[in-house]
């Protein structure tokens, strides 16, 4: 499962690709049929990357991605207009060691709502990048694909050159 450069924005329903990057945030894509854009903001909105994100265990944190493998080889998963009890009896199925205090019904429902839009995408079912090709990592929580940063920075127009000030008459 290759999940690199997929984001959570905070206040933003849905799940967002990351398409490049410019000096004051990220430029989003989301990954429903409209395929809106949307400049992200570092300085007021909040990016979680999902090959970053953990559930709350009992003894440990469970990573978002093992969640989803599991979820992949389920027999059904419920939709999230389902009851609580359904989605927890779930839940207990695909990841039981999973904190049921501190995982809420929306934290489940929000899950599900993502598997819903990934299973159906490729880079769901491709292998993830070697840790040999990925870019060095960085302080910023999402990574932008090399070929598309190349894309976004061939199209910047180039910059005017500036003309010479007049000299003063003396």
């Amino acid at each position: 499962m290759n999940l690199l450069g997929i984001v959570a924005v905070s206040g933003k329903p849905g799940l967002w690709r990351a398409l490049a990057q410019n000096k004051t945030g990220y430029i989003l894509e989301s990954l429903d049929a409209q395929k809106t854009k949307l400049v992200a903001n570092i300085s007021t909105a909040k990016l979680a990357a999902l090959n970053e994100i953990t559930i709350f265990g009992l003894e440990e944190d469970i990573k978002l991605l093992d969640v989803f493998e599991k979820m992949k080889n389920a027999s059904s998963v419920p939709d999230t207009k389902a009851d609580g009890k359904k989605m927890r009896e779930f839940f207990r199925e695909i990841a039981p060691d999973h904190d049921e205090e501190k995982v809420y019904a929306s934290d489940m429902k929000k899950i599900i709502s993502w598997y819903q839009v990934l299973k159906d995408l490729p880079l769901f079912n491709e292998d993830e990048p070697v840790a040999a090709e990925e870019p060095a990592v960085t302080e910023e929580p999402v990574k932008v694909a090399e070929t598309v940063e190349a894309e976004a920075t061939a199209e910047k127009p180039k910059a005017k050159a500036k003309k010479p000030a007049a000299k003063k008459a003396e």
